[in-house]
């Protein structure tokens, strides 16, 4: 066989073994994963042991060790120090294959040797530019920075990075799930602009495009962490399940569903039981509301606009201009890494609605008993259906508790701290 011939179907050896990977169906158990695994590697045994057999024919040697090494590193998300050593070794013999330069890159993320990664994306971009190193240098650019300003300057990198990659083939969902990871990082590190979250949620719905990325559990799992942050609850749920079925050993999708169950049912319950307190609690802090409570918003020589008291049973959905609302808190619901911060709020009249402050520091939320006022409340009307349960109740949104007013005071800047939250890069 002519070296080029055996060099071509090496090639296609090792593309049929990712198409393998990437086409295998998951069912909904983790007997699937594992069976997937399982078959992974008999099939890369079976891949290895052709590729021997061709090994003498073919006369590029950086050539075969970079696709050995390729087929190594291509069937899990675990570090292989073997696939590091045929990969170094291709590189070193020809420093030009791009190819080979990312997947020793790759390699040394999944060992979480980010300044190891970067180089080598970097060095493959030298060799020419091409989609897989951009969107790869992209992912690593976020993970650099030895402080908060440098994390963020190359955060932002990150999404001129992606959309370079994005700009090569506009019909990649990978590259364009890559921008949309990118985007949701400057989001939360960068001021939270709400037209930096549309192009976040822009992104991905251009990923899904791509029927490739519809067998992507972190497409699934990070769209929904945009759309838990932006209160589209349902659409969060659904997003979580479908992230546990195409990967029912990963647990971080299915826990963040259950965590985001309980708070909606416990938010409910809460409102329509006021807290679980009883009826001398409750009209004991009713009885003690007065309009001192309102603090500085009560005051019209005080706030910028008038502002108009208003009880919750007259707040309309959506924007209430003008007005301010003051009220006790019967209930604090507890979340995982107290983002947002959800409590129960009972008004004069004993209304009660849920309260979602976000973007306030850890240790500084509210309890039991505190009077809170809210300038002008956005409210969102919740409606889900829970595995067959539906689950409605109306809450109060509140971007930054510097707004409010809690027994009387304003709160102050130090309670203030950007919520942070992680994308994640699981599947291959």
């Amino acid at each position: 066989m002519a070296s080029s011939d055996a060099l071509t179907k090496a090639e296609e050896i090792v593309t049929g073994l990712i198409e393998f990977r990437d086409n295998y169906e998951i069912t909904e158990d983790a007997e699937s994963i594992v069976r997937k695994g399982e078959e992974l590697e008999q099939k890369l045994k079976n891949v290895l042991l052709e590729l021997d057999e061709l090994q003498l024919s073919i006369e590029n040697k950086a050539a075969f060790i970079y696709l050995r090494g390729k087929a190594m590193n291509c069937i899990s998300a675990k570090y292989d120090s073997k696939a590091v050593e045929c990969l170094s070794k291709a590189v070193k013999l020809d420093p030009s294959i791009a190819e080979a330069w990312n997947e020793l890159g790759e390699c040394y993320w999944k060992n979480k040797d980010i300044d190891a990664a970067a180089n080598c994306f970097k060095s493959a971009l030298s060799k020419c530019e091409n989609k897989v190193s951009l969107r790869n240098l992209s992912m690593v650019q976020r993970q650099l920075g030895t402080d908060f300003q440098s994390k963020v300057e190359n955060i932002r990198q990150s999404v001129d990075t992606a959309k370079q990659s994005v700009k090569i083939d506009v019909t990649d969902g990978q590259s364009w799930f890559v921008l949309g990871n990118a985007y949701l990082s400057v989001f939360f590190f960068a001021g939270q602009s709400p037209n930096t979250l549309k192009q976040c949620m822009a992104a991905y719905s251009k990923a899904e495009q791509d029927k490739k990325q519809l067998r992507n559990p972190d497409l699934f799992y990070n769209r929904s962490v945009a759309y838990c942050y932006q209160e589209h609850f349902q659409e969060a749920l659904n997003g979580y399940k479908r992230a546990s079925q195409l990967d029912p050993t990963w647990n971080i999708p299915k826990d963040a569903r259950n965590d985001l169950i309980r708070r909606l049912k416990m938010s409910s319950e809460m409102i329509e039981n006021k807290g679980n307190l009883k009826k001398k609690k409750l009209d004991t802090m009713k009885h003690q509301m007065k309009d001192t409570d309102f603090g500085p918003l009560g005051s019209p020589s005080k706030t910028s606009v008038s502002l108009e008291k208003t009880f919750l049973k007259d707040l309309h959905a959506k924007e209430n201009k003008n007005t301010v609302i003051c009220g006790k808190v019967v209930a604090v619901i507890p979340v995982k890494d107290a983002v947002p911060f959800p409590f129960i709020l009972m008004d004069q009249q004993g209304e009660c609605i849920a309260v979602s402050v976000f973007n306030l520091a850890v240790g500084k939320g509210v309890i039991i008993g505190d009077s809170v006022a809210i300038p002008e409340p956005y409210v969102e009307v919740i409606e889900v259906n829970i595995d067959g349960e539906d689950v409605s109740f109306r809450s109060i949104r509140v971007d930054s508790p510097v707004v409010m007013v809690v027994n009387k005071r304003k709160v102050g800047s130090e309670k203030l701290a950007f919520s942070v939250l992680d994308v994640t890069n699981q599947s291959r």
